[in-house]
């Protein structure tokens, strides 16, 4: 973790704060979204009206080291092939998180002007704020309307998954124009600590997806016990190691997704969840890419995605850090770094997020 070493002496106390205390906790992955139960105090109420340009302070400058490649076009546009494309949600509960993880990406690559970002937005509006927050950045903004899976949403155990922009990763290769072959996928709750291209190289073989796989989580509770007594459902698996994967840091082939129409594929189990008198599954956008994928993902270090920082959902806890080197912290569970900041009850590992925290009026 050398990349700690860059911090100020107040980011390295918080990590010796969470090597010597024993009151964090840690629990496998599969625990970290089981319970519908969260933690009130850390949420604050959201007003769609509450950020505007100037609720983010402007982040420097990040330019491209002398060796990287130079478009041979001038401004490279979305199609030039040496960009690295990564896609990201905008909405106003996670904005700051959202411009967290961007100003992440770009503090640590080494060719920060040859990555372009996707914003995927239900929100108009917000194109003004990533301008004024990041002048130079490479960006396009798509609008994802909600009522194209609002009627397909079933009932979930934590009401954030069911927000429709959650599934608007489900949608990529019909978003993106047709020349983006490739997209990094990362929820708004993380922040890069290592160079995104490496990420953005992960050789995927044959396989349309790659990400963490976590084959020591109890895979068999991401599915009802009727999903697992009915073959028509569970042989879907047949001849497959399932494994669970965390859909918030994916490698995505856009070119095999479509030519495979996954995006019709992850409708159709669906519409099944929502139609059968029996549920199969209480998760959100997760279970289907489990039901397609998981046996199927081209594994990538785990150092590219420390999940489950977000604690719990029965106490919002306190974690750790998983052993092994870090590229990628991830807050997924009920805690986000940012309320639990503004409502001084952080976690030690919060004060690692603060360091890239744009938002003007962060306590």
């Amino acid at each position: 973790m050398l990349w700690i070493m860059k911090f100020s002496g107040f980011f390295s106390a918080a990590m010796v704060m969470i090597v010597l205390s024993p009151s964090l906790q840690s629990f496998p992955p599969a625990e970290a979204i089981r319970s519908s139960h969260v933690d009130s105090h850390l949420r604050l109420p959201v007003d769609a009206h509450s950020f505007d340009e100037s609720s983010f302070r402007k982040a420097p400058a990040f330019r491209n080291a002398d060796d990287c490649h130079s478009s041979r076009f001038g401004k490279p546009g979305v199609c030039d092939p040496s960009l690295v494309h990564v896609a990201i949600t905008l909405d106003v509960e996670y904005l700051r998180g959202s411009v967290a993880a961007v100003h992440s990406i770009l503090q640590h690559s080494k060719c920060p002007e040859s990555v372009f970002f996707h914003f995927l937005v239900s929100d108009t509006g917000l194109e003004a704020l990533v301008h004024s927050t990041f002048p130079e950045l490479k960006f396009k903004v798509y609008y994802f309307d909600p009522d194209r899976v609002r009627s397909l949403i079933s009932s979930s155990v934590r009401q954030a998954l069911e927000q429709p922009l959650n599934y608007a990763r489900n949608y990529l290769a019909d978003i993106l124009e047709s020349c983006v072959t490739r997209v990094i996928y990362l929820d708004s709750d993380l922040v890069v600590v290592d160079d995104v291209s490496k990420l953005w190289r992960t050789g995927l073989g044959s396989k349309t997806i790659g990400a963490p796989e976590y084959c020591h989580a109890n895979f068999t509770k991401y599915f009802t016990e009727h999903f697992w007594t009915d073959p028509s459902f569970s042989g879907v698996f047949s001849g497959r190691n399932p494994c669970y994967f965390n859909t918030g840091v994916m490698v995505i082939d856009l070119v095999k997704w479509r030519k495979f129409g996954y995006t019709l594929r992850i409708e159709k189990w669906m519409e099944i969840q929502k139609t059968s008198i029996n549920r199969i599954y209480e998760l959100g956008s997760l279970p289907p890419f489990l039901l397609l994928f998981a046996g199927d993902v081209a594994p990538i270090e785990h150092r590219w995605n420390q999940h489950g920082l977000g604690g719990d959902n029965v106490r919002g806890s306190c974690r750790d850090l998983h052993p092994g080197p870090v590229s990628l912290l991830h807050w997924s569970g009920s805690g986000k770094p940012w309320r639990r900041l503004d409502s001084r009850r952080p976690c030690p590992l919060d004060s690692l997020w603060a360091a890239f925290d744009l938002y003007e009026h962060s306590t």
